[in-house]
This record gives structure tokens, sequence and C-alpha cells, in this order.
């Protein structure tokens, strides 16, 4: 390898010798909105995933709810170490592909930064407010916030490769990369697997409860299923495209559906979304009669789109902690100190 080129240039020069036909170059990337100097270290997969790691919102996703509403053990996951185990599930499915590692663990850490409070729940109270001016779904937001949020406005300025796996992480939208296309089912990988161990924690479930066809096909403990899981995607998965075969295919969604009738609705983990929904309908609603509460950062956000997009941009880049805390100082009296 030639000495006289940089780091950057070399690590390009490796990913041509070593990376599948399929892989997404670092040096073929369709590039930024905004054009900038190269780094001499890094490429630019690899700006964009340091970038993640070093905003806001990034750091605010670990008091934002996975699946259990605050929880006191530490031992649940929070939406923060969802990230971390999806970038883990990506890396590993891609490095076994040949694929460009960088790009997907970039947009495996970015694809929940426009995640709400309170996780899903907080989602659909903000997809109902606003429904007027086209609702709120956590995947656009995401985007919304690498491209506008950030940096007072600026946005990361991400390439087009990290923006489209954020984008299409979700069912029924397909990454261009395959790259991106790994993010959307590590996603499922992680957060089925871990779901079922924050709930066996929880009392709710326990491995026996999991239909046995199903651990017959994917395996028992989470550990042996995301291996299985993994190995699957792997073995089937060629010339870009990112598959299971059909068999699994069907258990792995038939474990979703398992998921959502026994965790995800109606059971005691559920028990305090009602609440939280109604704390998120009642700030969202007070921050768009008192503009003046929102943050000078979102004043150009009611100037370009409106009060109800800046409470909604404001509200979704709260922590859990942070929304319970706004709320006390509004309605909650407080004791009066006469000193």
């Amino acid at each position: 390898m030639n000495d006289s080129l940089c780091v950057r240039e070399q690590t390009e020069k490796i990913e041509q010798l070593t990376l599948s036909p399929f892989a997404t170059l670092a040096v073929n990337s369709l590039g930024r909105d905004r054009e900038e100097p190269q780094c001499e270290m890094r490429t630019v997969f690899q700006r964009d995933r340091d970038r993640i790691i070093h905003c806001k919102s990034f750091r605010r996703l670990k008091h934002k709810t996975q699946v259990y509403l605050a929880p006191e053990n530490d031992h649940y996951r929070t939406r923060l170490i969802h990230t971390l185990e999806v970038a883990q599930v990506s890396r590993t499915i891609a490095r076994a592909l040949r694929l460009n590692e960088d790009l997907t663990e970039a947009v495996a850490l970015g694809h929940d930064l426009g995640h709400t409070p309170f996780g899903h729940a907080g989602e659909r109270v903000l997809d109902v407010v606003l429904t007027s001016v086209g609702g709120f779904r956590h995947y656009e937001q995401s985007v919304r916030v690498v491209e506008k949020l950030e940096k007072n406005g600026m946005g990361l300025n991400l390439t087009k490769e990290v923006r489209d796996g954020i984008l299409c992480h979700t069912k029924g939208r397909e990454a261009f990369t395959p790259e991106g296309r790994i993010v959307r089912i590590a996603d499922k990988i992680a957060y089925m697997n871990h779901d079922i161990d924050d709930s066996i924690r929880a009392g709710i479930l326990s491995e026996d409860d999991i239909p046995l066809e199903l651990r017959e096909i994917l395996g028992t403990g989470s550990s042996v299923r995301i291996n299985n899981m993994i190995r699957n995607v792997y073995e089937n998965s060629r010339n870009g495209s990112i598959d299971m075969s059909p068999e699994f295919s069907d258990a792995f969604y038939a474990l979703h559906d398992f998921l959502y009738r026994t965790v995800y609705k109606g059971s005691k983990a559920k028990a305090e979304e009602g609440k939280a929904e109604d704390m998120i309908e009642v700030l969202f609603n007070y921050l768009c009669n008192h503009p003046d509460l929102i943050p000078g950062e979102y004043r150009y956000i009611m100037l370009e789109e409106g009060i109800k997009r800046a409470a909604a941009d404001y509200i979704s880049g709260m922590s859990d902690t942070f929304a319970v805390d706004f709320y006390k100082d509004l309605f909650i009296p407080k004791g009066w100190d006469t000193k």
C-alpha cells in the first residue's frame, strides 16, 4: 500500500480490496447535502458515526423508554441500550457478509434519534395531535433530527446513505443499500430478544411461555436465538439481499406476533402508558398555548412550520425524566418557602 496515502485513503483502499462487490464503498458515497473537505483520518461513514455519537439527541436516549416506562431496576433496557444492541447485531451481520461495517453502524446508532419519551406511547399521541400537519412517525423524526434539529438548525449533514438507512429501518420501507437493509432486520432481532429478556426479568413471561414450535425453530434462550437469527440471515443473504429462510422468517414474525399479544399490548409493562399519553397530550396543548416556553432553538421551526411542529419537536426530544419534571413544574403545586 502506498505510504503517501493519508489514513482515510488507506482505509478506502482496504475497503476496495476486501469488501464484497455488493458493499457500499465510502469512496462511492452519494455525499452530503453540503459539501465539506474530506477528513484525513476517517471515511465519510466513520465521520457520520462519530457525529451521531456526539450529538445531544444520542445522549438523551439513555433516559428514554424502550418497553418498560421509567424502570427502577437498572437492568432493564433503555432506548440507548437498545440502540447499542442493534449496532452490535448489525455490525456482526455486516462483517460476516463483508459489507460496510462503518455505514451499518452509523445507521444503527442513528435509527432511533427521533423517538419520543415513553416509547411508542408518546409517538402515538404526537401522531394524533399532528394529524392536520402530516402526523408524526419516529423514523421520519430521526431523519429530521439529523437534517434539521441538531446543531441549532444546521443538522449533522450526514451522507445520503446513512439518512436513507435511518428512514427505512421500519416496516414497509427498504433502504437502497444492503447495509441499511441489515439494520432493519437487526432492529427486530435486537428488540424481540431483549424484550423477552426484560419481560422474563419482570415476571411477565417465561421461556416456556414461548410456543414450543417457535423454540424448536428459533432456539431457546436469548443468546441462542440471537446467534441462530444472525446465522440464518448470513446463510440466506446474497448479492446484496438481506433475507432469512422462509421457514425461519415465518417463525421469526410469529414470535413478534406472540410478543405483541403478550407484552406490547395489555401486559403490566404497559399499565402506565395511559398516564404517559395523557401527560404528553397535556404538555403539547400547553406549549401550543404558551409558545414562550418553547426554547429559542426551536423558534425558527415556529416561523417556518408553525407552533404545532415546534412543540412536537421539543417534546419528542425530551427524555422521560425531563418530560415528567417539566409536567410537575407546570401543574404540581410546590411548597411555599418562607425563607
